[in-house]
């Protein structure tokens, strides 16, 4: 078998098989011998794309092009399936409004490429007094993006790090509180 590992002209065991045009158009059934001396008029290959159908489904399309096709297509499918990595930022309790901003852009980047975020203060020993500084971070996080996102983990201290995780909303996830109560207030006014 060749690099695709798919059947290719002679390699096609069926006696009878369905043709498509390069442009995927059906061209009808034909025996094996007609299919091989069609595509070989045409200067193509013969591709067995289905092979389990009844007869198999065969592309007449030239073998390189072919190929590109369906790296194409695997491109596309990697591509699409990019989201849901777990990118990491990091804050100080103290943090200034500056990189507060900056810090901000970055998580609207990361939920718009659809992935976790996990924000994480981290507090150095001076600091683990001031806890309730690295919830007020987090906070303004969850307020600045309220109906955007679906907290994961709530606040939750590792030694020095105070983490938490968020996700962007879609449908399949359950909605954030924020939108539940103004939908359910709503509804009760309508």
């Amino acid at each position: 078998m060749n690099k695709l590992n798919v059947p290719v002209n002679q390699e096609i065991r069926a006696p009878e098989v369905r043709v498509l045009s390069e442009d995927g158009k059906q061209v009808g059934v034909m025996k094996i011998g007609e299919a091989l001396a069609h595509a070989q008029q045409l200067g193509v290959d013969l591709i067995e794309i289905v092979p389990n159908a009844t007869p198999p489904v065969v592309k007449a399309i030239e073998i390189g092009k072919y190929k590109y096709q369906e790296e194409k297509k695997a491109r596309e499918v990697a591509k699409k399936s990019k989201g849901g990595e777990v990118k990491e930022l990091h804050f100080s309790p103290f943090i200034g409004t500056g990189d507060f901003e900056t810090r901000i852009r970055r998580i609207d980047e990361f939920l718009g490429d659809s992935n976790k975020v996990r924000l994480v203060v981290k507090f150095n020993n001076k600091q683990l007094g001031a806890k309730e500084h690295g919830y007020s971070v987090l906070n303004r996080v969850k307020e600045r993006f309220v109906d955007r996102i679906v907290v994961d983990m709530e606040p939750k201290f590792f030694g020095k790090y105070l983490s938490m995780v968020i996700s962007p909303y879609k449908k399949k996830n359950k909605k954030p509180e924020a939108v539940q109560i103004q939908e359910n207030a709503e509804n009760k006014n309508e």
